[in-house]
């Protein structure tokens, strides 16, 4: 049995904490007096009871842990949970994820930001397309020197830490760009902006993953306040564009950014991902060669094929997001007639891509998360190749919505995919090396875009668009597949 979808309507709620309800592995339900030894295997797996003939048959199989969890519908026997779950512990694990939460919303919220801000940025500092896309060429730098630390910084300072180093990072970001300072220290901030946000999306995504039970759905629900944030942002972006005190937008987006710093600092309290994890009842993976080094999870990571296709679908998909969600103001601006309330449009595509990853999670049951990728974007295509040919302001608003809405899934359905195709004891820097390398994309796309609109026009954005969608099925195709075993 494939994982459980939890209803719609308590998507959020129920999501938060989902655990088997107090029988153990070996039928016993726990008593209010059992003795401390036993109530310790809560958090550690039994290593000789009902989880050996689950690792005989994963041998038989050739299924790896997580794998094995979710084709039968249960859990894997080297990350699962038994015994009663209190109060408190179930009270912890809604707060981690909740803080996760808001640490996602606020990514959103900063790329959604940037769309609506573009014109009046360059307005202010009188640059061109060219001289603007630094903006991004900076924001990327700073998302892989990120994505190049993570295993390491990870490995020495621990989770907690290094994710609060990421949200401190995007708090001096934005205390940089507040004041509208000359354009060379103004697009400095954007560097420290990308190293951090790209710490915290590597620590959020490899933590939810480590969750033994409905990871598909914890991982959309994650990206879907990605999605929240970013459909927001531009709402007050655009007010703020319009504004003599444009910069002041960031004020805005610094007082969140401090009370992320605040939440994080107070939820993980700078501990281990083992740590945190063991809190809330959750066991650690079995790792295989856990202990070796950094530079040894490095080489082992660079020899995997499925990781780096994993890797560079994401930087497309991304990039090809946020240049989308980006551009398409001055797009519709230069193009179409749109006036100063064209932000808005913006907020239609990432408000697509929120409801997206949470409204079309059924489809990707129905479907099969491997094969829907591909409907979603041979479909995302064919509205592109819409918003490219016809001159229709609302039109192509509408379109742009429903784009974002096919695009919101991939980006979750690839983070659960990694789970199935690569070794647990390398999951959780690959994912930040996913999360890290891919949201360079985010910097990397949008430049080229603003180099080639320097020298022919805007008008090259939806080809470009189009070519970018047509490369992430491409690689798509190229991803190793581990058929999961459906009893």
């Amino acid at each position: 049995m494939s994982e459980e979808v939890v209803p719609l309507g308590n998507i959020v709620s129920n999501l938060l904490y989902c655990q088997p309800s107090g029988q153990k592995a070996d039928g016993h339900h726990p008593r209010a007096n059992d003795s401390p030894d036993i109530r310790m295997r809560a958090v550690l797996p039994e290593p000789q009871t009902a989880a050996q003939p689950a690792l005989t048959a994963m041998m038989d199989t050739g299924a790896n842990p997580s794998q094995q969890a979710d084709s039968e519908g249960g859990e894997s026997p080297v990350s699962a949970i038994h015994g009663n779950i209190d109060t408190s512990t179930r009270l912890k694990a809604n707060i981690m994820y909740g803080a996760l939460l808001y640490s996602m919303l606020l990514s959103g919220w900063n790329d959604g930001t940037t769309g609506p801000l573009l014109p009046r940025i360059q307005a202010v500092y009188h640059i061109g397309f060219a001289v603007v896309s630094l903006i991004f060429v900076l924001n990327f730098l700073g998302f892989l020197l990120a994505a190049s630390l993570n295993v390491y910084l990870t490995d020495r300072f621990g989770f907690g830490k290094v994710l609060v180093l990421g949200a401190i990072s995007q708090v001096i970001s934005y205390a940089i760009e507040a004041p509208a300072p000359p354009f060379p220290v103004f697009i400095i901030g954007y560097l420290i902006q990308g190293f951090g946000i790209s710490l915290q999306l590597a620590a959020s995504n490899s933590f939810v993953a480590r969750y033994s039970d409905n990871v598909s759905t914890r991982l959309a629900v994650l990206h879907s306040f990605y999605g929240l944030g970013a459909l927001s942002s531009p709402l007050v972006a655009t007010q703020f564009s319009q504004l003599r005190y444009w910069s002041f937008h960031y004020l805005v987006s610094l007082g969140l950014a401090i009370v992320n710093v605040a939440v994080l600092s107070f939820v993980f309290k700078f501990r281990t991902q083992d740590a945190c994890l063991t809190e809330i009842g959750l066991a650690s993976q079995l790792e295989e060669g856990s202990n070796e080094g950094s530079r040894s999870k490095y080489k082992q990571m660079m020899h995997l094929r499925g990781f780096h296709l994993m890797a560079l679908f994401i930087l497309v998909y991304v990039g090809t997001e946020v240049t989308l969600g980006g551009w398409i103001v001055t797009y519709v601006v230069d193009l179409r007639g749109g006036g100063p309330s064209s932000g808005y449009i913006s907020s239609g595509f990432f408000g697509g891509l929120m409801v997206g990853r949470i409204a079309l999670l059924w489809i990707n049951k129905l479907v099969g998360e491997k094969r829907v990728i591909y409907l979603y974007g041979v479909l995302a295509i064919g509205l592109e190749v819409v918003v490219w040919f016809v001159p229709s302001l609302v039109g192509d608003a509408l379109a742009v919505s429903f784009v974002g809405m096919l695009l919101g899934p991939m980006y979750p359905l690839v983070m659960n995919h990694a789970r199935h195709v690569l070794p647990p004891w390398l999951l959780n820097g690959c994912i930040g090396w996913i999360a890290g390398f891919g949201q360079a994309g985010s910097a990397l796309l949008p430049l080229l875009t603003g180099l080639l609109a320097s020298k022919v026009g805007i008008k090259v954005l939806q080809p470009l668009v189009v070519s970018m969608m047509g490369l992430m099925v491409g690689v798509w195709a190229l991803v190793p597949n581990t058929p999961r075993r459906h009893e």
